[in-house]
Formats: structure tokens, C-alpha cells, sequence
């Protein structure tokens, strides 16, 4: 029996795929991107301990596909009614891609929309296991200068290129971009270009980006770590604004997922 490691099951998303979803989060990441708001699923595939409240918690469980089936069917009505259904997310979902495209498998079977968020940052072999079952690939592209990628965040750019180009050639995907807008790193002008330049080149049409916040800042604290971007300040409106003028002067249709 596949199991994965889960470290959260979040109910009522509305900002990560169509409708109103149920998020499932699992463990592993190859990347350290220094605006991670989720830490504690960084590195290997393996619980955590971190401390809440001045007391050790273990973050991750080993759950079944059944368990988390369960799980996800208990929202089936809101489903239905708004388009929704399953996101995995994590974490790089890739990390786990083999209890992952049965995760997704098993939801399609039951007539569970589908969908994962990427940053596509392993090989293509662990891709195409999920590729087939996800109705929608949420593929983040962050810092797209190699060098600077490698050094900063562990990204291999053409690793990147060559994921979100063999989700792109599968027709059964709905592949959306999204674009974080972290000061000092992702919202930089020769990297937005970068962003354009390429989506242009691969016939995209649409766009979603995800302005910085610090939801993640006190994770940093129960983990002992330190938060580099601890005291970066929020973009303001009108400079979110202006980078969603600057992708539709390029015939891009832009989708501003919130604001914190």
C-alpha cells in the first residue's frame, strides 16, 4: 500500500484551482526560497518536530490513499456546486510523486476535479507520473536567470523550462502559470521580462501572480530558523498594479490572487 507523508488537510481553498477546494499538503522540498511559507516542508521526505506554544509537535503523517480519499470526499458537495475538488500541494508535490498520481488517481475515479501546485523542480520522469491525472497544473516560475535561480532558491532552469513545456503539450491539462511577487528577488524588471519573454515564446495567454505576504513569518520561529525577509516590507497596491499593466501591455490576461 503507497503511503505519503501529509503534514496539513486544508478545507475551503479558494485561491488554488477552481472553486472551492480541499488542499492537501505533503512533505519534501528540493528548494530553499527564502519567502517559503511553508518551512517545515522543506528538505527530505520525513516528519518534523518543531515547537508550538513551548511544547515539541511532530509535523507529518504517514497516510494511506484511502485515508486521504476520506478525507477529501467528506466536501464532495461544495465540489460540486462550485467546480472545485482536490489540490495537492506542498512542498513540492514531485517529491512524492508516485503516492501522488495515485492521490489524484483515485479522485479522478470518483469524479474529483484535479489539480497540483509546482514548481516543476525535479526530473521529467517524476512529472509524467502526475501529469495524466491532473485536470490543472498550478506551475510556479519564480527566478528564471539560471545562475541566479541555483544560487538562491536551488532551481535548475532548465529543468523548469522542460516540465512546464511537457505540461503545456498535455492537452488535458489546464496549465496556469503563477508568478510570486517577492521584493528584491522575483519582482526585479529584468526578471518580469524574463517571466514575459518566455511566456510569449510558449503562447501563453494567462497569468496568475501572487503578491508577497508574511503568513509564514512565525513558522520560522517554531522551527528555530531564521526568516531572511522578516523585515520586507508588503508591495503596495498600486506596485502589484502596475506589474499586472506591465504583463498585459504583452496581451497577457492577469489574475491578481489577493492582496495581504
Amino acid at each position: 500500500m503507497t503511503k505519503g507523508l501529509v503534514f496539513t488537510i486544508q478545507r475551503y481553498s479558494i485561491h488554488d484551482g477552481t472553486g472551492i477546494r480541499t488542499m492537501v499538503f505533503l512533505m519534501g522540498c528540493p528548494l530553499h526560497c527564502p519567502w517559503c511559507s511553508n518551512p517545515e516542508s522543506q528538505g527530505t521526505v520525513q516528519p518534523k518536530v518543531w515547537m508550538k506554544n513551548k511544547k515539541p509537535e511532530t509535523l507529518g503523517r504517514w497516510m494511506s490513499v484511502e485515508e486521504v480519499i476520506r478525507e477529501v470526499e467528506k466536501d464532495e458537495i461544495f465540489y460540486r456546486t462550485s467546480g472545485g475538488g482536490l489540490t495537492l500541494s506542498g512542498g513540492e508535490v514531485l517529491m512524492q510523486a508516485d503516492f501522488a498520481s495515485e492521490l489524484l488517481r483515485a479522485a479522478k475515479e470518483l469524479g474529483i476535479s484535479t489539480a497540483i501546485e509546482t514548481a516543476g523542480s525535479l526530473p521529467l520522469h517524476q512529472f509524467e507520473k502526475v501529469l495524466p491525472y491532473a485536470d490543472q497544473i498550478l506551475f510556479d516560475l519564480k527566478i528564471m536567470d539560471s545562475a541566479r535561480a541555483l544560487a538562491i532558491i536551488g532551481d535548475k532552469m532548465s529543468l523548469i523550462k522542460t516540465n512546464f513545456e511537457a505540461a503545456l503539450r498535455t492537452k488535458t491539462v489546464q496549465l496556469i502559470p503563477r508568478v510570486p511577487l517577492i521584493p528584491g528577488y522575483t519582482v526585479r524588471q529584468e526578471n518580469l521580462e524574463q517571466i514575459r519573454d518566455y511566456l510569449k515564446e510558449q503562447g501563453i495567454h494567462e497569468l496568475h501572480i501572487l503578491p508577497f505576504h508574511q503568513f509564514g513569518s512565525q513558522k520560522y520561529e517554531d522551527l528555530d530558523q531564521a526568516y531572511a525577509l522578516k523585515n520586507t516590507p508588503l508591495l503596495k497596491k498600486e506596485d502589484v498594479e502596475q506589474i499586472r499593466e506591465f504583463f498585459e501591455h504583452s496581451a497577457l490576461n492577469v489574475v491578481v490572487s489577493g492582496l495581504a
